[in-house]
C-alpha cells in the first residue's frame, strides 16, 4: 500500500489517518499498515530496527491522527516496575496512601528499547498487555480503550540488554522488522529535515476508532482459512508435516496456539483495511511472518547454519496449498 500527498474524496477514515501520518513519515508503509492492523485487532506490536528509522515518530504521529494519548517510556537497566504501572504514595496531610498511575495509562504506549530493562520490568507489562488492567496494591485499574503497546528493540547491540522472556514476547501480536530507506526515500527524509515539520491533524477520535474495531470484527472468516492458519502454526512446530523434514532439526519450539489466533484476527483487520468484508488467503500469508517469526525458538544448529525463522516460515508457506474459501464471493 502506498499513499500520495492527498487522500481521494472517497477515502475512508483509516485511509485518511494513513495519509495524515505520511506527512511526517517517508516510506515505512509496511510498518504503518501493521500499526493500523494492531489497533483494529486490539493487539500489540514489537518493532525491530536500527536507530533513526522513525519508529518513535510513526507512533507519535499515529496517536495524534487518532486523537489519542501518547506516552513514551525509555527502558533502562535501572527501571523498576513502579515506573511503568504506577505505585502507592503516602499523602501526609490525610495520612493515607494515594495511587499514582504510571505511563501505561494511555492509548498508545511506546516502550522504547524494551530489551534494555531486566525481566522483572518487562514482565510488569504482561498484565497490561493481556488483561488491559493494572493492579496496584489491592486496587485494579482499567486501562483506556483503545490501548496499544508498541515496543522497539535494537538488534545491533548485545551489551546491557536482556532477551525478552518467551511468555512476554508471545503477547505481541506481531513483530515487524524494518530496514534502511531506499536512497530516494532517504533524500526526501533529508529534504524534509531542512523545513519546519508538518503539523499532524486529528482525523478521528478514540470513540470512532472503537467503532472501526467493531466494524472489523464483522469481517467474515471462512472456516477453511482458520484451518489454514492452524496448519501454518502446526507446521512451524513440525516442518515434516509439509514435507520439510530437513528443517526439523532447526526448530526447538514452534509457534504457540496464540499465533494462529493472532493470525486470524490480524488478517480480519487487514481485510477491513483493504475494503473487503471477507478474508482471503493472501491476507493470512501477507501477515504470517510478522505474526509467527518471534514465537519460534530455533536450535543452536540453526544459528550456526544461519537459518532464520523467516526462512523456515517462508518454506512452510510455499509448501502449503492455499485453501479455496467458500466465502470468497460473499
Amino acid at each position: 500500500m502506498s499513499w500520495t500527498d492527498a487522500p481521494p474524496a472517497s477515502a475512508g477514515p483509516i485511509e485518511k489517518v494513513l495519509y495524515e501520518v505520511k506527512k511526517t513519515i517517508v516510506g515505512q508503509d509496511i510498518l504503518l499498515e501493521r500499526l493500523i492492523v494492531a489497533l483494529l485487532a486490539r493487539g500489540h506490536i514489537l518493532v525491530e530496527g536500527v536507530p533513526g528509522l522513525a519508529k518513535t515518530l510513526a507512533v507519535k504521529s499515529l496517536a495524534t491522527a487518532i486523537g489519542g494519548d501518547f506516552h513514551r517510556v525509555q527502558f533502562t537497566p535501572d527501571l523498576v516496575p513502579a515506573d511503568i504501572v504506577g505505585t502507592r504514595i503516602y499523602h501526609q496531610p490525610t495520612g493515607e496512601f494515594q495511587v499514582q498511575l504510571g505511563p501505561v495509562f494511555t492509548n498508545l504506549l511506546l516502550a522504547d528499547e524494551i530489551n534494555r530493562a531486566p525481566a522483572k520490568v518487562q514482565s510488569a507489562l504482561l498484565e497490561t498487555m493481556q488483561e488491559r488492567q493494572v493492579t496496584i496494591g489491592r486496587e485494579t485499574h482499567k486501562l483506556p480503550d483503545p490501548f496499544l503497546v508498541m515496543a522497539t528493540q535494537n538488534p545491533i547491540e548485545n551489551e546491557g540488554v536482556y532477551p525478552l522472556p518467551e511468555a512476554q514476547i508471545d503477547r505481541f501480536m506481531m513483530k515487524v522488522v524494518i530496514g534502511y530507506p531506499s536512497p530516494t526515500e532517504e533524500f526526501v527524509v533529508v529534504e524534509r529535515a531542512l523545513t519546519p515539520p508538518a503539523v499532524i491533524q486529528r482525523i478521528i477520535d478514540p470513540a470512532t476508532l472503537t467503532g472501526l474495531q467493531q466494524a472489523a470484527d464483522q469481517v467474515y472468516v471462512d472456516p477453511s482459512l482458520i484451518e489454514y492458519a492452524v496448519q501454518v502454526a502446526n507446521a512451524s512446530r513440525d516442518p515434516a508435516r509439509v514435507g520439510l523434514s530437513d528443517l526439523a532439526r532447526y526448530v526447538t519450539f514452534g509457534a504457540s496456539p496464540r499465533s494462529s489466533i493472532s493470525l486470524v484476527l490480524a488478517a480480519r483487520a487487514l481485510a477491513y483495511i483493504r475494503s473487503r468484508e471477507y478474508v482471503i488467503p493472501e491476507d493470512l500469508s501477507d501477515l504470517a511472518l510478522d505474526v509467527m517469526r518471534h514465537r519460534m525458538v530455533l536450535s543452536y544448529e540453526a544459528l550456526s547454519d544461519d537459518v532464520t525463522a523467516d526462512l523456515i516460515l517462508s518454506k512452510i508457506l510455499a509448501n502449503l496449498p492455499f485453501p479455496e474459501p467458500a466465502g470468497r464471493g460473499r
